[in-house]
């Protein structure tokens, strides 16, 4: 069967994102193989995310908890979630039901909330630190400067497999470098006192990817590279 026109551009942008994430690793001396592709299929139909998997992923990105649930259903246990967006306390047990990691850890409060749950279901969850190092108010995630009595925190929740750091970077171009910089030094502060669980760095988007892999990220978050822009309101 033919495709149609928006899976033609769907595979065709899918694939130039492949192609630049492999340049910017080649710039940066990196093996692109460290280097992984999340998409983000936010705001997007299920649809989209079908046609994705016929090309090769099988793990999406979402933001909000209803919209990720909602397109779980419908496409039933092929993909597997990352929620990389603000979780509430209250739809803990939900988002836990779908997901199959957190990239948005951002405080103890949920932490503990989140360790209650799993410790009753008897699961364990892979999580990532959200840290905000841009600064900014409108942005979540953990202040730079709390990360390493935040993260010595969560040895008390031994139901999260806490693996990294993640960030959203400032818009602005030297910023977000200045803000990939600090997050992969944390990280290696990290390395340093934990050990090598401190694998992974989730930094780099649609618009700053290529800066991302040149100051270390092992995942960058795609959306409106691969999926174009944003077909459907954003579900809450």
């Amino acid at each position: 069967m033919a495709m149609t026109d928006v899976e033609q551009e769907l595979t065709s942008r899918y694939h130039s994102a492949l192609r630049q994430i492999v340049e910017a690793c080649h710039r940066a001396d990196r093996d692109p193989v460290e280097v992984s592709l999340l998409p983000v299929s936010k705001n997007h139909p299920a649809s989209m995310v079908a046609h994705l998997m016929e090309l090769g992923p099988r793990q999406f990105g979402e933001n909000r908890v209803q919209e990720m649930a909602g397109k779980a259903a419908e496409l039933g246990s092929g993909p597997s979630w990352v929620l990389i967006g603000h979780l509430q306390r209250n739809k803990v047990a939900q988002a836990c039901s779908v997901m199959s990691e957190l990239q948005s850890l951002d405080s103890i409060r949920l932490a503990q909330a989140l360790e209650r749950h799993l410790g009753t279901v008897g699961r364990c969850l892979p999580v990532l630190v959200e840290v905000n190092t841009s600064g900014e108010a409108t942005k979540s995630g953990v202040d730079p400067d709390q990360v390493m009595d935040f993260t010595a925190q969560l040895r008390a929740c031994p139901h999260l497999e806490v693996q990294g750091l993640m960030t959203v970077a400032h818009p602005d171009p030297q910023a977000a470098d200045q803000g990939f910089a600090r997050l992969h030094d944390l990280r290696d502060r990290l390395r340093d006192r934990d050990g090598a669980q401190w694998q992974r760095l989730s930094m780099g988007m649609t618009h700053d990817f290529a800066s991302a892999i040149a100051h270390g990220s092992t995942c960058v978050r795609l959306g409106t590279a691969i999926f174009g822009p944003r077909a459907i309101p954003a579900m809450r």
